[in-house]
């Protein structure tokens, strides 16, 4: 890997119109920004179809896209839509937070109307259409059929569906195939236009020399098209049942540990198969990223399993991972994927020794490395092969982090980047220029980061329910200025894309 920079930035975060950011113009605007900063990385999250709680780390799917983020106004353009019926409908603010319970209500309605127009128009026989479909098959009919029976049955999980469709009775399934074939047909529109449009992106990012660096989440919901479909990846019981779930020990932070809720996989019966789930899976991811940030790195090596009938993590048992085997299926089928690891967390040596035996880049978040001089997150003591990020999209901002850390942890980090200004604007930036000077191979800093934006512009607070995933950027907040002034970081610090 060469040395380089990127930027942090969600696609719901963009400033696009109608509530949420999207496919849009404001995304191939940001690429734009992306270039004349210099950098060579767009950092993204998980872009599935999110569910309760609008986590896109608790999709309801691992192959499928978030529908929300289909822009609108391309439809208007190709004759779906038109802009009395986008003008008509309450999506929120366009310029504060995301308001998820009003695109449920307005923005799903607006799909269906537009798959209404696409069959009018006769767009369902087009040989690109049924290309798709048939390319996408192994995991879209499922996800279809899965999201169609769930509308039918007023959201309810798929475990407390009827015994027929909780258990795929074939007999059960061919009803509601007829039954709810129309529905059915328009999710799989839904995932078609997604695809389209972010193809279109991509390939643009692409084109101006920037990578997609997006996330896998290690585990996947219970509630999901994954589970239902294919419940013989995960530990369940013959009535489909979880005989345990995910979840990590108690520590000093909580007494009783957390208890996730997320099935886990059955990884000798993987292994068996030579990860087969898992290798479609990434190889689907590889169609939307390039680069891929493995989630939860950690239960690779070593994983937490609660009794599923347990309330809380205490009784829960740490059991060894696939390790290597997985890394080295993955290298024999698909050869070497770009992958980065997500190695936050508690450190062990099973996972200190999987992250050096795979190869592959761990990372480094600065504001974890100032509780003492030997920290393994200060820059003195990072390594090239690693990712350094003033924080993540679980952090705070650097402006509220400094804000908020006590008199002599924030003189400690003071005197170690040498920034005695007290003027937190200064501050933030210096906080920048630290992680530009590491030796990291690559450099990622969240955006709200270099807008020097408070705790208001958080992303998420692992741990609390509600109030995550909701923060937008304002339209027009990018300015030239603030473009040249990331460039001339990246040309200092010897981290321009070759070439420039």
């Amino acid at each position: 890997m060469d040395r380089e920079a990127g930027i942090l930035f969600p696609i719901f975060s963009l400033p696009s119109k109608y509530g949420i950011g999207c496919f849009s113009r404001e995304a191939f605007e940001f690429v734009d920004f992306l270039k004349k900063s210099g950098q060579r990385y767009w950092q993204i999250l998980p872009i599935g179809p999110t569910g309760f709680g609008d986590s896109p780390y608790q999709p309801f799917s691992a192959f499928a896209g978030n529908p929300y983020f289909i822009c609108l106004e391309t439809l208007v353009e190709e004759g779906l839509l038109n802009w009395e019926e986008l003008n008509s409908r309450d999506f929120g603010s366009d310029v504060e937070l995301v308001d998820y319970g009003k695109l449920y209500e307005n923005r799903f309605s607006l799909l269906t109307l537009a798959y209404e127009r696409f069959l009018e128009k006769g767009l369902d026989k087009e040989k690109a259409y049924k290309d798709y479909c048939k390319k996408e098959s192994f995991w879209l009919e499922d996800y279809a059929l899965f999201m169609a029976i769930k509308a039918d049955q007023g959201g309810k999980p798929w475990f407390e569906w009827e015994d027929g469709l909780r258990t795929r009775e074939a007999r059960a399934l061919d009803e509601v195939r007829k039954r709810l074939k129309k529905e059915i047909a328009s999710y799989e529109f839904r995932q078609y236009q997604f695809d389209r449009q972010w193809k279109k992106l991509h390939t643009y990012a692409g084109e101006q020399g920037i990578r997609i660096i997006g996330d896998l989440p290690f585990y996947v919901a219970l509630d999901s098209a994954d589970a239902w479909s294919h419940p013989t990846e995960f530990l369940m019981d013959k009535d489909l049942v979880p005989s345990v779930i995910a979840g990590c020990p108690p520590d000093a932070f909580s007494a009783t540990g957390q208890r996730w809720g997320n099935p886990i996989y059955d990884w000798q019966a993987e292994k068996k198969r030579d990860f087969s789930w898992w290798i479609r899976r990434i190889e689907r991811n590889l169609e939307f990223y390039d680069v891929i940030r493995i989630d939860h790195f950690h239960g690779f090596a070593e994983y937490y399993a609660i009794p599923f009938d347990e309330e809380d993590a205490r009784n829960g048992k740490m059991h060894k991972g696939p390790g290597m085997d997985f890394f080295a299926s993955v290298k024999k089928q698909l050869g070497d994927v770009p992958m980065i690891a997500e190695d936050l967390g508690t450190v062990t040596k099973e996972n200190v020794k999987l992250l050096k035996d795979s190869g592959l880049p761990g990372m480094k978040v600065l504001q974890f490395a100032y509780t003492s001089w030997d920290s393994v997150y200060v820059t003195h003591r990072h390594e090239r092969n690693c990712v350094v990020y003033t924080g993540t999209h679980d952090n705070t901002t650097a402006r509220a982090w400094v804000e908020d850390l006590d008199d002599g942890s924030r003189d400690f980090v003071r005197r170690y980047i040498n920034s005695m200004d007290t003027d937190y604007g200064r501050f933030v930036w210096d906080f920048i220029r630290e992680a530009y000077r590491s030796v990291a191979d690559l450099c990622i800093i969240p955006l709200t980061d270099y807008l020097v934006l408070g705790r208001e512009a958080r992303i998420n607070t692992p741990g609390q329910p509600a109030g995550n995933w909701q923060w937008r950027l304002k339209p027009n907040f990018l300015s030239e200025a603030l473009a040249g002034s990331i460039r001339m970081l990246a040309d200092t610090y010897g981290r321009l894309p070759k070439g420039e």
